[in-house]
């Protein structure tokens, strides 16, 4: 068995990015169920309200390249243009939407050079579908199943009064979750809104940390500030880890895209701070994958071997198969 660098010891977990969004179109109930099957140890929800307040999985709250609203003539008059988060956003928003309207879109997948052969057979689902299909995977399968929901533009959602925090604590709590042991995290790239569920909630709360060009919406500081010694343990206060860019672990060369630089100490500075270090996104497409890398497992296990406790992966199966091909 490989000795694990962990914070705990223990094999990194395996989050599926949206569901097993390599294979099925994100946060879709299939997407989440493919996951399950796979093995992943977590499904990943990104979560925003619509209008009377209920919440759906969405990674963005603009609706434009994930359904088929575009070509709804009778939502025509929805399209819009919004400021969110300090960027301009055209299309169509599930906050201008009831549940009712949004339940009669259809899924798309994203990308195009993803399978398209399962557009518009999937709905938009709500919270509760996914907590009520993982109590029910967990039954079938006798696993425990993690769920990893992130508050998406949780300031921007709070200054329309579609605030996200009470609709998500009330549904762990109405099926069962709020122990500090259970396999739930709930992340944000705000610090003030995992600040706030702190004083809510025991449940493991993660700070994300975006990439070294981005700013943090909710306090207009470079996401390095977080990574500082003071930073860190500064999260320590109210989180028990941190997602970063998988590139704050294993840095690109700044003017060599095929070139890697040295991984960084964030791993053991994050560890040493009693934190988890769980990365994101690892994809196995071309079009993502770095060229340093033969292969997509290689990654994987560039970043086992350097400790960090979970990966967020659009394609678990593979994750999967890379812990066990080191252990």
């Amino acid at each position: 068995m490989a000795a694990w660098m962990t914070l705990n010891g223990t094999p990194p977990l395996v989050i599926a990015h949206r569901g097993a969004s390599g294979d099925r179109p994100e946060h879709t109930l299939a997407a989440y169920e493919l996951a399950i099957a796979l093995g992943a140890d977590y499904v990943e929800p990104d979560l925003v309200p619509t209008r009377d307040g209920v919440l759906v999985a969405r990674h963005e709250n603009n609706l434009i390249d994930t359904t088929d609203v575009g070509d709804r003539p009778e939502f025509s008059d929805r399209y819009t243009t919004k400021q969110i988060d300090g960027q301009t956003c055209s299309g169509w928003f599930t906050e201008d939407f009831t549940l009712a309207e949004l339940k009669t879109l259809r899924v798309r997948e994203r990308l195009p050079f993803r399978d398209q052969s399962f557009n518009d057979q999937f709905q938009i689902p709500t919270w509760e579908e996914i907590l009520i299909l993982v109590r029910q995977a967990e039954q079938t399968t006798g696993r425990t199943i993690g769920i990893y929901p992130e508050t998406k533009h949780p300031s921007y959602f709070q200054s329309m009064g579609l605030p996200i925090e009470a609709p998500l604590l009330q549904g762990l709590t109405h099926y069962g979750y709020g122990h500090p042991d259970d396999r739930i995290c709930i992340q944000s790239f705000e610090t003030q809104n995992l600040q706030d569920l702190r004083s809510l909630t025991a449940l493991p709360l993660i700070q994300l940390i975006g990439q070294a060009t981005e700013i943090q919406v909710d306090s207009d500081r470079p996401y390095a500030d977080l990574l500082t010694p003071e930073g860190l343990a500064a999260i320590a206060q109210y989180a028990q880890g941190i997602g970063p860019d998988k590139r704050w672990i294993v840095p690109s060369h700044p003017t060599d895209a095929g070139q890697l630089l040295s991984p960084t100490d964030v791993v053991n500075r994050a560890h040493a701070c009693g934190l988890w270090v769980h990365p994101y996104t690892f994809r196995n497409e071309p079009q993502f994958l770095h060229p340093a890398y033969a292969t997509p497992r290689q990654e994987y296990q560039q970043f086992f071997r350097l400790g960090v406790d979970a990966v967020f992966s659009d394609a678990p199966g593979e994750a999967i198969a890379a812990r066990e091909a080191l252990a």
